[in-house]
């Protein structure tokens, strides 16, 4: 039985996804949706990689449910994929829970645990003994064996066995989450708990069997441009790197689907940079040791849910997508406004705030042009009405947002950023150790991105970050800088 990579996972999401898109612009959505799993998977098809057809079409019709923005956790097994997507067409508003998890999908991973092999020589030195600090291992026979009742899964004995005997087995999605949000159950799969989860999406991207899935919200965009509304999108600056295609090309392909008009974010995080430049002369003059950026939706709930006390460090300044919101509810205030977001957190981001109505990825926009039969890269260009900066531009790649902060401060007050490239055990350690001591010896301007790379590297994203950074860059380095009248005056 093959087991499933990223590429194949995401590959099985997006043809569910493209399926979905087709069966809602057909003459019977609700029957062509119910028949998805078994036409992705007829009688007599091989089945590459569970132990039977049945298993394959279970797992398709629960990746099916979670495109049409369901949680699986909530739905009866025996509920006809034709009633769902009915009940998809009359839901008024999106689930406040961004993420589910395909127990069908789900291997039920063993038990994360530390655990000694047969290589083990029973030294004499006992480095694996003498360096656990909670007496949880033992030589018995000449072999080392580990109590699990003591046993903290530090893995510090494994560190240090010179036979690299000592091994640690650990769940994917348990292992990436950066806050423990998500565990085995008591039925051994994975569950989350939804109190602690900050939508970071690591765990959709750490788990090797896709089980941990967005619920996706493209049936009620597109029941909304079927109805005729004015649909706005809003792209983020890290969708330009996702396509083989100009950003003046990408707009036409967006509104080629049915969309009224397609807003730059980066337009909203040049009001981001202004205001937060502002924002931190002020508090430097009055004497405040650092400031943290606040534009990444996966760090601002870090904070709310996990380290309260980094508030009074965290600038109030409101992100691009709330700014950029803002400007076309006020132009529009009849619009429906559709984000596409490179990561699940921007989901948490959009319930909070009432200018964003909904929230897509670059994966869903992506099986919508395939559906279509839309090549992005074969579009006439269309302009964008207002042209943002080429710092605005640059804030999808991590240290973007504090260079742009920087560029207009005041030589009396200058900025020494310290990036924090991506949320993990480590570097909330650190972020709780500059709140608890007032300070951050490092530097004075934080800049805290959940993702490593930035938003070029999110969850969601198509493009393999290296050829993503080289076109994004294309694209700032051909835009125009921040002016000189910009900067804050002392």
């Amino acid at each position: 039985m093959a087991i499933n990579t990223p590429k194949q996972t995401s590959h099985l999401k997006r043809e569910i996804l493209v399926r979905l898109i087709k069966s809602f612009l057909s003459d019977n959505f609700e029957e062509n949706t119910r028949l998805i799993p078994y036409d992705m998977r007829p009688k007599g098809h091989e089945v590459p990689y569970r132990c039977c057809i049945y298993k394959e079409r279970a797992i398709l019709r629960d990746r099916a449910v979670a495109g049409l923005g369901h949680s699986i956790e909530e739905t009866d097994d025996s509920e006809l994929l034709s009633n769902l997507a009915a009940k998809a067409l009359e839901r008024k508003e999106p689930d406040e829970k961004p993420l589910t998890v395909l127990t069908t999908a789900c291997k039920g991973c063993v038990p994360a645990r530390i655990y000694v092999t047969d290589l083990c020589q029973g030294c004499v030195a006992r480095p694996c003994v003498n360096t656990c600090k909670f007496g949880a291992i033992s030589v018995i026979n000449g072999k080392s064996v580990i109590d699990p009742a003591k046993c903290k899964n530090c893995g510090m004995c494994a560190q240090v066995c010179p036979y690299q005997a000592i091994q640690k087995i650990i769940v994917p999605c348990e292992n990436a989450c950066p806050v423990g949000a998500i565990a085995k159950g008591e039925d051994g799969h994975a569950k989350i708990d939804f109190d602690k989860c900050i939508s970071c999406g690591k765990c959709v991207s750490a788990c090797p069997f896709g089980a941990v899935h967005e619920k996706s919200q493209i049936i009620d965009v597109l029941k909304n441009i079927k109805e005729g509304k004015k649909v706005i999108a809003m792209v983020a600056p890290a969708i330009m790197g996702q396509l083989p295609c100009t950003p003046q090309q990408l707009k036409e392909a967006i509104l080629e689907l049915g969309f009224y008009d397609v807003y730059e974010v980066a337009q909203g995080a040049d009001v981001t940079t202004k205001t937060e430049a502002a924002e931190f002369v002020e508090r430097m003059e009055h004497g405040e040791e650092f400031m943290t950026t606040s534009c990444c939706a996966g760090y601002n709930e870090l904070v709310e849910k996990h380290v309260p006390e980094l508030k009074p460090f965290r600038s109030d300044t409101k992100t691009p997508l709330y700014y950029t919101a803002e400007i076309v509810k006020k132009e529009h205030p009849d619009a429906v406004t559709v984000f596409f977001s490179p990561c699940v957190a921007k989901r948490r981001e959009a319930l909070q705030n009432d200018n964003v109505d909904y929230v897509l990825n670059y994966e869903e926009l992506g099986a919508w042009f395939i559906a279509l039969g839309i090549q992005v890269a074969e579009c006439k260009e269309s302009e964008f009405k207002t042209e943002a900066s080429a710092e605005a531009r640059n804030y999808a790649v991590t240290g973007g947002v504090a260079k742009a902060v920087q560029t207009l401060l005041p030589e009396e007050i200058p900025a020494h950023p310290v990036v924090i490239n991506g949320l993990d055990k480590q570097s909330i350690r650190d972020l709780k150790k500059y709140a608890k001591n007032g300070m951050c010896e490092l530097g004075n301007l934080i800049e805290v991105m959940a993702c490593p790379g930035g938003c070029l590297g999110g969850n969601a994203t198509v493009n393999a970050y290296k050829p993503a950074l080289k076109q994004l860059t294309n694209y700032v380095n051909s835009s125009k800088p921040l002016k000189e009248s910009d900067k804050i005056e002392k």
